[in-house]
């Protein structure tokens, strides 16, 4: 399952359109919390085929903060989301990003 990377307003509805289950990660590319999650996230990914993107914070941060406004969650970094339907099922941040948390949020 490839990861796609989000970058514009456009890029996100494109991704959020798409029907079933996404799961978007929020992800900071200086930060070694946020790179644990992001090994947990790909460990996930290896044997799901659930949608998936990612958003640099730092890169795109325009985007990460209209994500933290459109959904009415607060901004954290590492972050991630389930979303179904254009609304998010699940979310979580930092340390609790982890394989086996994402694979029972999925799988509900």
């Amino acid at each position: 399952m490839s990861i796609k990377q989000l970058h514009t307003p456009e890029d996100l509805q494109q991704f959020l359109d798409q029907p079933g289950k996404q799961l978007l990660l929020k992800h900071s590319t200086t930060c070694p919390i946020s790179a644990k999650a992001h090994d947990e996230f790909q460990a996930f990914l290896k044997d799901a085929d659930t949608s998936a993107a990612i958003v640099h914070v730092i890169e795109d941060r325009p985007l990460s903060l209209q994500i933290a406004d459109d959904f009415g969650i607060k901004h954290e970094s590492p972050q991630i989301f389930l979303v179904e339907n254009g609304e998010v099922r699940w979310n979580t941040s930092h340390w609790k990003i982890t394989k086996s948390a994402i694979k029972e949020a999925v799988n509900v």
